[in-house]
Formats: structure tokens, sequence, C-alpha cells
């Protein structure tokens, strides 16, 4: 059932297995919408407030620095310092209630349980062609479409309420300055709100839509749900051993191909990868791979067997990081691999050729 149809739900134990690595459901936009929303409310609640302390603060600030006697006094740095302390306290509501948004949204999204395997280094994301694939490929084009229309939706309700307010807004030219900018607030504030409640729904059709895909990458085969389930109602001794009967049969398996290898890259001491072409196969596959002490047995292997083992610790730690035992090399290393290989074969050519 290797390489079977993925039609079955991932179980519990599947999902706390890619939560423990940071892979869950997630949704920015959702995020970043919570986020408005709860500075809009805050500036609702605390913007009368807040623009009268500001005021105050600056009537006070402007008025001491004209004195030269406070200025020599207290000295202009101090002066600023403690201005500056009024600003904060001023606008601290807003803020708190912005970064305690932030932390609810993202808690009711991926739990309370903080799990570091999202920030183990994955040398993987250094690969610039892997990120030139991220930035250029069919899902940045997805996410660049789904930010379009995204854009278009909030735009659209925003030209919508705006647009039968124009002849007023027109009107009131000639007002004093104390009317037109309370008629202004109130309209920018009645537009921010539009635009929050359309970005809270389409954050919350993302998030479905994020945890939909996040269910369906984590998809299992028939035969994985059984295995599994034969596992848990093994006592756990006998898991354990089963499971380290199981790891030394792929060791074994991965070191008896060690000698079929075309070439073992290295980094050169804390990695080695075999690796393997046949011409059956539209790209190389890595029949071994190993850190540390299965490493140095990798490399051991391949020269009793007089497989070339060349060091390029870029390239060994990319596939190390990116590649499976059995799996083929991705497509955006099949440039650095096919130098390798034609190395390899040349100074195999030569070789011959000098007998």
């Amino acid at each position: 059932m290797a390489g079977g149809e993925k039609t079955e739900a991932p179980t519990p134990k599947r999902l706390e297995e890619a939560r423990k690595k940071g892979q869950v459901a997630k949704s920015a936009d959702l995020n970043g919408a919570v986020v408005l929303f709860a500075g809009l409310l805050a500036l609702g609640a605390a913007g009368p407030g807040m623009v009268a302390h500001i005021r105050e603060v600056m009537t006070t600030s402007l008025g001491q620095i004209t004195d030269p006697n406070v200025v020599s006094t207290s000295g202009l740095g101090t002066l600023l310092q403690r201005t500056g302390r009024e600003m904060v306290a001023a606008l601290a509501p807003v803020c708190l209630a912005c970064a305690a948004a932030a932390i609810v949204v993202n808690v009711g999204q991926v739990g309370v349980r903080p799990h570091l395997g999202a920030l183990k280094p994955d040398f993987k994301k250094l690969n610039p062609a892997s990120g030139f694939k991220q930035i250029y490929g069919p899902q940045a084009l997805a996410e660049l479409a789904k930010n379009l229309v995204k854009v278009g939706a909030v735009g659209a309700i925003i030209a919508a309420a705006l647009l039968p307010q124009l002849g007023q807004l027109g009107a009131m030219v000639g007002v004093d300055a104390q009317e037109l900018s309370g008629q202004l607030v109130h309209t920018i504030s009645g537009l921010a709100r539009r635009a929050a409640v359309a970005y809270l729904l389409i954050g919350l059709a993302d998030f479905a839509y994020q945890k939909r895909r996040h269910l369906k990458s984590l998809r299992m085969e028939k035969q994985e749900v059984k295995e599994e389930a034969k596992q848990q109602q093994l006592p756990p001794e006998v898991r354990s051993a089963l499971r380290r009967r199981q790891m030394a049969a792929a060791r074994a398996r991965m070191m008896a191909a060690v000698p079929t290898a075309d070439v073992v890259v290295t980094n050169p001491t804390h990695y080695s990868v075999a690796l393997r072409y046949d011409g059956s196969a539209p790209a190389p596959e890595v029949v071994a791979k190993g850190q540390d002490l299965v490493a140095l047995k990798i490399r051991e292997l391949a020269a009793d067997h007089g497989v070339p083992v060349v060091p390029d610790p870029p390239l060994a730690r990319s596939l190390h990081a990116s590649v499976e035992v059995g799996q083929q090399v991705p497509e955006e290393l099949y440039e650095a691999v096919a130098q390798l290989l034609a190395f390899v074969y040349r100074v195999a050519a030569a070789r011959r050729a000098s007998v």
C-alpha cells in the first residue's frame, strides 16, 4: 500500500506530530483583522480622552520650551523625555488592546501549547532556488490572486459607503475647522469600521480554508491508519522495541544500498548523502544519508566499494535536510547534483583511460 491514495482523515497522533513540527492551521488575515478591530474599538472608547491628553501634553510642552527659565533649569532633554512618557501613556490603551487581541487570536487558532519544532533551523529554507520557486511558483500566483480579491472586496465596500457621502462632504467647504474635523472623524471612523468588518469576514473565510488545506495535507493511507491502530493497541514496551527493530532494519537496508551508489556527497565530516542515478528515473535518488557516526559509516562503506566521496558542504546539507531515503532529488537541486555527477563520471572515465 506504500504510495497509495491518501483518502483517510489524519489521526490525532498524526495531528500532534505535525503540531510538534510547527505545522498548524493559521490565518494571517484573521490575525490582522482581529487586531484592526480591537484597535478601532479601543480608539472609539479611549479616543476622546487620548486626544485631550495629547493636546494638553503638547500645549504644556510647547509653553515650557518657550520659557528660557524652564529650559535652563531642567534641560531640553529632560523635558523631551517627560513629554515622550506622557505620549506613550496616552497611546498605551490602544497598543495594549492590539497586543491582547493578537495574543487571543493566535491562541484561539493554534492553542496554548507552544512547540519549539518550528524554531529548528531548516537548511531547505535557505536554498535560493527553493525561495525563488516560492516567490514565483504556482502557490505564489494563487496567493497573489487571493490578495487581489481581498483588496478588491474591501475597496468595493469602502467605495460603496463613501460615494453617497461625497456630496455632503463637498457641501462642507467653508465651514469652520472644528466642525469639519468632527465630520471627517465621523466619516473616516465609519469607513474604518466597515472595512474592519469586511476584513474580519475575509479572515474567517481564510481560516476555514487554511484549516481544510492543513487537514488535506495530513491525510493518510488506509494502511497507515491500520498500522497506527495496531501499534496503539500494543504495550508501550512492545511499541518501543518494535520501533527500534524497524529503525535497525531500515538502517541495515540503507547501508546495504551504499555500494550501489554513484557518489557520496559529504559535509565533509558531519553529513553524508549517497546518490544513485541509473537513467530510468527522471532524477537521482537518495539511497542513504546520515549524520556524524552514521555519516562516517557511509563514507567507510563507500571507500571500501570504490564509490567516489566528494566534499560539497552546501549540497550535502540541503540534501540531508530536504530529501528522505528513497526519494528523488527535488527540482531546485537538479543543477547542483548534475554538475556533481558529471564531475564524478569525468574522473571515472579519465581513470579508465589511464589504465
